[in-house]
């Protein structure tokens, strides 16, 4: 019998996966105030793109270092589609503008970390480099 004596360790804010997770989280109070049938169309389309991103971006963080680039950039397609999905939402005023610059900024964290991350991977010479 396994038994569990400790709660699982939160992420560390700084992290991609904890970035994501708070815009999803973000995302999960909105979702219920968007009209029955737009929650249920583009509001479960946008929910299914955070939860496939958080399975994606925990998944390139454990993958093989000749796997890696490419999730990263399935990440990065991902995000994208996610930003398009949210503005749609804003532009039919199905979440209003305090809601969607909250889970804009979210989403344009993870973007420039993605970046980043796939830029240090295509360069590892200057990764250590001296500014």
């Amino acid at each position: 019998m396994t038994t569990f004596n400790a709660p699982p360790q939160p992420l560390q804010s700084n992290t991609i996966l904890h970035k994501i997770k708070e815009g999803y989280l973000l995302w999960m109070n909105i979702s219920v105030h968007i009209p029955k049938g737009a929650r249920f169309t583009i509001g479960a389309l946008i929910e299914n793109k955070f939860l496939y991103l958080l399975e994606l971006l925990y998944l390139a963080h454990f993958a093989g270092r000749e796997n890696k680039s490419q999730k990263i950039t399935e990440c990065i397609l991902i995000l994208d589609t996610l930003k398009f999905l949210v503005q749609l939402s804003w532009e039919a005023k199905l979440i209003s503008h305090k809601q969607y610059e909250e889970i804009a900024i979210k989403l344009d964290e993870v973007g420039k970390m993605l970046g980043g991350w796939k830029k240090s991977l295509e360069n590892p010479e200057k990764k250590n480099r001296d500014l």
